[in-house]
């Protein structure tokens, strides 16, 4: 089986800010040993053409572990102006054992605090203190606040509802691609 080769996101220890706008998520920022975020051009330029799949491995602050895994996974794809379009995500063919929090995502284009493209009539990244693919607004914010662990406020952390629920954000997150093994 394929190795997973690119991180294109980690969160592990809080010592990156990730509520930033536009520019930063479109160019990427933090360092590839650590936290950070690839950037949506680079992603966009590596599966525009699809043949990606995606995993997410989770862990909480009891070191309890979970991942998702996407069969299919593009950002921006048959885009010819992928910033404009706002880096739309394609995700489909979900297996994992944290539930499916993405999957509601598919088709929404990115939003961050200075740039509202949700269907929400509020900007979900300025509410919820991150940066996503929301709709309205969300039922993953993998680049919400790094709250360790459970909290009183509501989805602004590091969450991936299907798993943890609303009040709880994750110790670790990492979000990597591989081209799709041929069948």
């Amino acid at each position: 089986m394929a190795t997973w080769h690119l991180v294109i996101q980690r969160r592990e220890d809080g010592s990156v800010n990730f509520f930033r706008g536009w520019e930063a998520y479109r160019d990427g920022f933090g360092t590839t040993t650590g936290e950070h975020w690839l950037g949506l051009q680079r992603i966009y330029s590596l599966t525009r053409s699809g043949g990606f799949e995606l995993r997410i491995d989770m862990a909480d602050f009891d070191n309890a572990t979970a991942f998702a895994q996407y069969s299919e996974f593009s950002v921006g794809r048959d885009s010819v102006n992928p910033e404009e379009d706002g880096y739309p995500l394609t995700v489909d063919g979900y297996s994992g054992t944290a539930g499916d929090s993405l999957l509601k995502h598919s088709g929404m284009r990115f939003t961050t605090k200075d740039r509202d493209q949700d269907q929400s009539e509020n900007n979900c990244a300025a509410y919820y203190q991150g940066a996503w693919w929301y709709r309205n607004c969300h039922t993953s914010n993998l680049n919400g606040q790094y709250l360790r662990g459970g909290h009183a406020s509501y989805a602004d952390g590091v969450e991936w509802s299907s798993w943890t629920g609303w009040q709880y954000s994750l110790r670790f997150t990492e979000m990597k691609i591989r081209p799709r093994p041929e069948s």
